[in-house]
Formats: C-alpha cells, structure tokens, sequence
C-alpha cells in the first residue's frame, strides 16, 4: 500500500476500488489508518537518516510547494517540503507551514557546519551569512535558467552565456569520466573551469556597458542574478566535494510534484509530514539501490526488536549493507512457498 501510493503515486481510494473488485471489503478509513500507523513506526529512522546527513561536510537543501490542511472552506492552505541532500546519497523531507528563512534555520538545527548548496533563494545566503562555519555555495544550473529566459529577446548574447557555463559542465564531464576526486578533481576545476568562471565574469561585465541594455531587457536581469551570486557560484572552484549544480537534489524530490499530480493535496498538517517521512526512505531506497517494498517489509517487522540505540543500522543507506542480503519476508510470502 505504501510503496503503491509514494512510488508509483496510486491514491488510497484508487487502491480502495482495486480491493473492492478483487472482493475484499473494508473501509478506506482503515487503509488511511493502516498507513499512518505504518510511516510513525517509521520516524525514528527517518530522524537518524536527517542526523547522518547533517553530520556531512555538503548538504543540498530546496524547498517545493504542497498543499496541506485547510485555510478555509474551499481552499486549502499553501505549505512546503524542505528537502536535504547528503554526501552519502540519502534526502531528508521537512513539512513547514511557509517558506520563510526561519525554516531553514530550523531544519538545519544549530550545530550544522559545513557548506550549504542551493539555489538562489535569499534564505540560504541569508543563513550562511549569519551562522559561523557554514559556506553558500550556489547552483550554476539555476543561474543558466536566467539566460534561458533571455534567449528570445537576446538570442546572440544568450548563445555566448551558454558556451561558456555549457564548458563548465564538459569538464565536471570529464572529471566524471576520469573518476577524479580530492586533489586531483581540484587540481582539475583549478587548471580548467576556473579560467571559464573568470571569463564569465568578464563577459558578464562587457554586457552591462551596452547602452541598449535597460534593466527590464531579461538580459540584464539573468546578469544581475548570476553577479549578485558571484561567490557562493565560485565555492565549487576551492572544494572538488561541493557539486556545481544543485541538479542531483531536483531530481529527487520530484516525487513531490508527480504524486502531487495524482494526491492533489494533504487533508491534514499531520499527513503532509508523514509524506515528508515516507519519502525521505522511500527515496533513499532508489538512491541506494534498494528495492523499497523489500526495504519496507523487512524493516516494519525488524524495527519492534531492534535495539533504539542502535536504529540508524535502519536506514536505507546501512540497511543495505546489514540485511539485505538475508531481508525478513512477509506472511503472505512463506504460506506461497
């Protein structure tokens, strides 16, 4: 039922009328139940999941809207998933009633050190700048967006922002390919891209002394955002750990606006958390390789004997190295042998 409707995003009353014609009856209420009861087992690893990503040296955050609860009668009220993205490839989805910069702090916790990656929202600048030992580091993807939107009005200028901010990711390619990392990926982005940044700047400089340039032109305003973000988009350049684009993280919480395609919204404050806690497993699980239905059988079993001290061995990321090879399997599944 769970993997049914995060992973492939079938509603609990679409999952009711299929029951309903293979003869089974029961109130959709119960399945609601059942999977309330099912993801709050589930809070504790999905706590240790957030504790293990924050303890890394970069961490990815975003922010994507949801609706949940009602404002009034008729219209539900606008709220957001904060996902975080650790170095170890596992996400942590975070409900908040709003999108204001207090949140992030929240999230973050108070003895988060380390480098922010994110896009050009002025909550995560904001954040680095007051809190010591944390670097913003920006999105170059995001900042290419700009250009994008300026493409029809500047066609030729576009093109040039394009070739270059298009060569920086040749070579994250290359580096990729070569399987460079630590000294060696430093020493590359160092020979390679930074030249590439610094003639970006240069470029970017030469197209605000244009007299036809007015601040409305989209051109100006892709140029005003990429300046305005010059040192968190050069962090990548002095750390080969911090990627170039926040890319890695968008795909994941994509789960978020498909299902909410299918969902709509959340009824209730408390089901948009518990979407927030069955998502971070859920899509922990396809980052790690492992298959969330095996995943959830075992561990929904497991998790009543398993000692609390010790419950990050649960989480997707250790689960697949600890049980995976032996998973506990459900009732139905001994009575078919």
């Amino acid at each position: 039922m769970l993997v049914d409707k995060f992973c492939y995003h079938l509603p609990l009353y679409r999952q009711h009328q299929r029951i309903a014609q293979g003869g089974i009856q029961l109130s959709r209420t119960s399945l609601s139940n059942w999977s309330g009861r099912a993801i709050d087992l589930l809070r504790p690893i999905a706590a240790a999941q957030h504790a293990h990503i924050l303890a890394g040296k970069v961490v990815a955050m975003d922010e994507t809207p949801i609706k949940a609860g009602r404002e009034k009668p008729g219209k539900m009220r606008q709220a957001y998933l904060w996902p975080l993205y650790g170095e170890d490839d596992e996400i942590a989805f975070h409900y908040a009633a709003t999108r204001e910069h207090r949140h992030v702090a929240q999230i973050l916790g108070p003895d988060f050190t380390g480098t922010l990656l994110s896009d050009g929202y002025a909550a995560y600048s904001a954040y680095a700048a007051r809190k010591d030992g944390v670097t913003h580091a920006g999105c170059w993807a995001h900042c290419r967006r700009g250009f994008e939107k300026a493409q029809a009005a500047e066609p030729q200028a576009a093109a040039e922002a394009f070739a270059l901010i298009g060569a920086l990711y040749r070579h994250e390619q290359i580096i990729r390919e070569k399987k460079l990392t630590g000294a060696e990926k430093l020493a590359w982005r160092t020979a390679h891209s930074e030249p590439i940044v610094d003639r970006f700047w240069h470029w970017c400089d030469d197209q605000c002394h244009r007299p036809d340039l007015v601040p409305s032109n989209p051109l100006a305003q892709a140029i005003q955002y990429a300046k305005a973000r010059c040192t968190s988009l050069r962090v990548f350049l002095c750390d080969p750990d911090v990627p170039i684009d926040t890319n890695h993280l968008e795909r994941s919480l994509r789960v978020i606006p498909t299902g909410r395609k299918n969902w709509l919204f959340c009824w209730t404050e408390i089901g948009a958390e518990r979407v927030a806690v069955i998502q971070s497993l859920l899509v922990t699980c396809r980052l790690q390789g492992v298959d969330p239905y095996t995943y959830l059988v075992d561990v929904l079993q497991r998790i009543g004997e398993h000692p609390a001290s010790r419950v990050s061995e649960l989480t997707p990321r250790e689960w697949k190295a600890r049980f995976a090879h032996d998973p506990m399997k459900s009732v139905l599944a001994y009575a078919a042998q």
